[in-house]
Order: structure tokens, then C-alpha cells, then sequence
């Protein structure tokens, strides 16, 4: 049984580098909304030096270490929870996790696009917490 992470944020923020980061598998990042479509997922093994000792102790078949699957999913738009940008499928995809990893931008690059409107230097790390939060307590309200 692994626990299940999926990665959260709006588009263009850093979802798919900080899945790369964390699995060493190349999931697609681009400058440009909704890269990723259809989720990318890693599976990484947990180390645990103790897992050997207890190994050594009890002499089991076989060693399995824990494991954490990391779920990298597209980006999350304002209004997703009424099916906005990728909004249904990111949900349902959402739903399936374990626990939410939040990736909110915190910086400036007129070379990385923004959601319509806004350009690379616009930064509100603090509105686009506020924006993904929101929708997924609509998304959740909406399920009741």
C-alpha cells in the first residue's frame, strides 16, 4: 500500500518540475496551460534504514519498502468547479489522492505565461492559494 500525493496548482506554476524533482521521471513541462493533461505518476520508494534490521530479525520472503505515489495533475483554473479549463477531470483526479501537495508560483518570468490577462510578472502567491483553495471547497460542497 503506497500513500497517494497529488500535485496541485494553476497552470504554469511548477507542477510537472517539482514531479521530475521528486521522481526522477520526466513528465511533460511546458510554457503553456494545460501541458499536462491526462496525470503523470511516479512511484518512489521510501528509505528506511531500519527496514534491513527488522528484515535481519524477522527473515521475511521478501523486503518491500513503503512507497509514496506522486500524482502530477493539470492545472487548476478559477471556476474548475464548474468544469472551467480541465476543471471535472482535475477534480476527479484530485479526489483519488491521499493528500493534496499545493504548488503556488512565487516568481517573476515575462517568459512564463499567466492565466488570460495577467503576464510572467505578475505575482500573488497568496490570491492563487485563495483561488485553488476555493475550488476545492466548491468542487467538495458540490458533491454533498
Amino acid at each position: 500500500m503506497s500513500l497517494s500525493i497529488g500535485i496541485v496548482g494553476l497552470p504554469n506554476v511548477g507542477k510537472s518540475t517539482l514531479f521530475t524533482a521528486l521522481t526522477k521521471k520526466t513528465g511533460l513541462a511546458a510554457n503553456y496551460p494545460f501541458a499536462t493533461i491526462d496525470p503523470n505518476v511516479g512511484i518512489v520508494d521510501v528509505p528506511d534504514s531500519r527496514l534491513q534490521k527488522l528484515a535481519d530479525i524477522v527473515n521475511p520472503g521478501r523486503i518491500v519498502p513503503a512507497t509514496v505515489e506522486f500524482v502530477d495533475i493539470a492545472g487548476l483554473v478559477k471556476g474548475a468547479n464548474e468544469g472551467e479549463g480541465l476543471g471535472n477531470q482535475f477534480l476527479a483526479n484530485i479526489r483519488e489522492t491521499d493528500a493534496i501537495c499545493e504548488v503556488v508560483r512565487y516568481f517573476k518570468d515575462p517568459n512564463v505565461m499567466r492565466e488570460v490577462g495577467r503576464t510572467g510578472e505578475f505575482v500573488d502567491p497568496a490570491g492563487d492559494a485563495d483561488t485553488i483553495m476555493t475550488e476545492l471547497i466548491l468542487a467538495d460542497m458540490g458533491t454533498l
